[in-house]
């Protein structure tokens, strides 16, 4: 069937062919990810301006090939890369459809990587990114973009799956989907790294059941080494919601929590403790969201709260502290407003409505919020 979607038309496989769902044989595409590949667009017109020779982007699991005709409309030079015929060929038509001259190739991304640098690179594919992650940093000049739809490996559900896929210990906690953006930050800065390469995170979010984060290189192993110790391990009490980060690759957990003396604490990590957005560009991503697109209204108000919250590097879920105090939450601005007038910083987070950041321990949040 044929969708307009940011100025462009392309046709993709239909909801019988597995589109909904991200089975069966015909060419995956995902309608839900029309607020990612809206905000990926205002991403690439803030970048363009922030980082002008950026000319060239490669969406690397392109299956329809929507995200590159999107790319291809701003005016960059679009690579569409995908192992299936299929889907080479529908990515093929749908450049062509919107008259734009862009490529698409049938060949596995990394190895496409490892042959041709590219100033973009996005990685979208179904599941996690870190397969792709190595080549991406190898031969990327200026950002990666990367999403990952794994959430359950990546906030701890599913402990051995996050183990194995991001080398790091993931805990389920109740910020469970910022736990899951700072492990797969973590992963990534990493991989990078091991190149002499600093990827740090200019924008970050996490929507629905998926992961997005978009990262700056910076090619000095000085830099590599700044992005290094920025990770860290989170200390997480079960018994009272009580957490504590330290900065470092080795962990020193307590061996109580400081704030109610249980013994139910769980370790995370290595994790990214570094700000997970540039909040001056995150503003000047949301001046580029347009009427045209079809989540600007979400994404308006998505990069409104990415570009206000406070850096800490968890956020907290006011109608768990609430029940955990047999306590009714009240109004959200009322709540943060009694924060604030203690004296501590506080501010929503993107996460969900009832989530907010703040520098005041639980304690402290319980008492001045009575």
């Amino acid at each position: 069937m044929e969708i307009r979607e940011g100025g462009v038309e392309v046709e993709v496989p239909s909801a019988r062919d597995g589109m909904n769902e991200g089975a069966g044989d015909g060419v995956f595409f995902n309608p839900t990810q029309e607020l990612n590949r809206d905000v990926t667009v205002a991403t690439l017109r803030a970048y363009r301006e922030r980082e002008p020779r950026a000319e060239s982007y490669l969406d690397a699991t392109a299956a329809s090939g929507i995200r590159g005709v999107r790319a291809a409309a701003e005016g960059f030079d679009a690579t569409c890369a995908d192992v299936d015929p299929d889907a080479v060929e529908l990515a093929e038509a749908n450049l062509a459809r919107n008259g734009f001259d862009g490529r698409a190739l049938l060949r596995d991304a990394n190895v496409l990587m490892h042959e041709e640098a590219f100033d973009v690179v996005d990685v979208d594919p179904f599941g996690t990114p870190m397969p792709f992650a190595d080549a991406a940093f190898a031969r990327a000049r200026d950002l990666v973009c990367v999403t990952a739809t794994d959430t359950a490996p990546l906030c701890g559900a599913h402990l051995a799956s996050g183990v194995r896929k991001y080398s790091a210990v993931p805990r389920n906690t109740d910020y469970h989907p910022e736990m899951g953006l700072r492990i797969l930050i973590s992963a990534l800065v990493r991989t990078a790294a091991r190149r002499d390469v600093a990827a740090v995170p200019v924008l970050s979010h996490v929507s629905r059941h998926y992961v997005r984060t978009y990262l700056e290189l910076d090619r000095r192993a000085t830099a590599a080494d700044a992005a290094i110790e920025r990770l860290g391990h989170l200390h997480h009490c079960d018994d009272c919601l009580a957490r504590e980060h330290e900065f470092g690759l080795v962990a020193h957990p307590p061996e109580s929590c400081p704030e109610c003396d249980g013994d139910r604490v769980l370790t995370a990590g290595p994790v990214w403790l570094g700000p997970t957005a540039d909040r001056d560009f995150a503003r000047a991503v949301r001046e580029r969201v347009t009427d045209d697109m079809g989540e600007a209204k979400r994404a308006r108000r998505l990069l409104d709260t990415v570009a206000t919250e406070f850096d800490a590097p968890t956020h907290y879920d006011q109608h768990r502290l609430c029940k955990e105090w047999g306590r009714s939450a009240s109004a959200m601005d009322e709540f943060l407003g009694k924060l604030r007038e203690a004296g501590y910083e506080a501010t929503r987070a993107h996460y969900h409505g009832t989530a907010f950041k703040t520098d005041a321990t639980v304690s402290e949040i319980r008492d001045a919020t009575r």
